[in-house]
């Protein structure tokens, strides 16, 4: 006997649920999203209106000889024409400077294109005083030891370079290694420099006449004059490494031109650059005020 058919049941399709707020995830991503763009904009659209005034008043100042023009800074739709107010700290012969240090300049050493009240010239001031205050200290400290005459200081837009030439007193032809006196001389300076708190840059050079020997070039020799010195400024003298960098520059930057033995003596020296860390308006204005006094 078979049995009896089964009966199947219809197989129900129920209606899929509908969310109706999946939008909120959506809204939610915008609004985060809008949150942060507006947060960006409002830290970059933050302006420190003295900075300001000040950048504005210097490059209107610098790019302005003779005539009234207008700065960029200050809704200029012009351009400056074949001018840069760039200055590299660490390029000892830049020659761009916002002011002229032959131009310009008043009986009274005063520039008549600042006014007394300018904030950037106020600033160079107090910079020039007191890197004035550092080559003091280094100078009277040479004195007592009566090493003044092995040094020379003068003033850049970099900051206050200590040049150390004095013929073969610091460095024989073709030679790195120091000698007594220049010893001598660097133990008298460290303490002043390890008071101040500028990096400084030691910046090695060699004169015209090519190497031989040890050295392949003068890149070699002027490097390891550098290095020398902040070697003994490191570990003899205390000084902080993370201050102090070495630079060679072979013969490309002499500080005197010719091939009579002043001119190759001269070249053949050791430059310790205290770098100024005030801002680059300022900077350009240390030569100037420097030579005004």
């Amino acid at each position: 006997m078979s049995k009896p058919a089964t009966r199947r049941r219809k197989k129900v399709i129920e209606e899929e649920h509908v969310n109706h707020e999946r939008w909120l995830v959506s809204y939610a991503d915008l609004i985060t999203v809008m949150m942060a763009l507006f947060i960006v904009l409002f830290a970059i659209s933050q302006v420190d209106e003295a900075k300001y005034a000040a950048l504005r008043d210097s490059l209107a100042a610098g790019f302005n000889p003779g005539t009234q023009l207008s700065s960029v800074l200050a809704g200029s739709d012009g351009v400056m024409d074949g001018m840069s107010s760039q200055t590299d700290r660490n390029d000892p012969d830049s020659s761009s400077s916002l002011v002229d240090a032959d131009q310009g300049l008043g009986q009274q050493g005063v520039n008549p294109k600042f006014s007394p009240g300018d904030p950037v010239v106020a600033a160079a001031r107090v910079e020039l005083s007191h890197l004035d205050a550092i080559r003091d200290a280094m100078a009277d400290a040479l004195d007592e030891r009566g090493l003044s005459s092995q040094v020379t200081f003068r003033m850049s837009e970099r900051g206050l370079i200590v040049g150390l030439v004095a013929s073969d007193v610091f460095f024989a032809a073709e030679s790195a290694r120091l000698s007594p006196t220049a010893v001598q001389v660097l133990s008298t300076l460290a303490p002043t420099l390890a008071a101040a708190k500028e990096d400084i840059s030691v910046e090695g050079h060699a004169n015209i006449v090519p190497t031989s020997g040890r050295y392949a070039t003068n890149w070699e020799l002027s490097s390891d004059r550098a290095t020398q010195v902040v070697r003994h400024l490191v570990e003899v003298n205390g000084l902080p490494g993370v201050r102090l960098e070495a630079v060679g520059f072979g013969d490309t930057r002499p500080l005197m031109s010719g091939n009579d033995e002043a001119s190759l003596a001269a070249n053949r020296r050791v430059d310790v650059v205290i770098l100024s860390d005030a801002p680059e308006a300022v900077r350009a204005l240390l030569p100037v005020l420097a030579a005004s006094e």
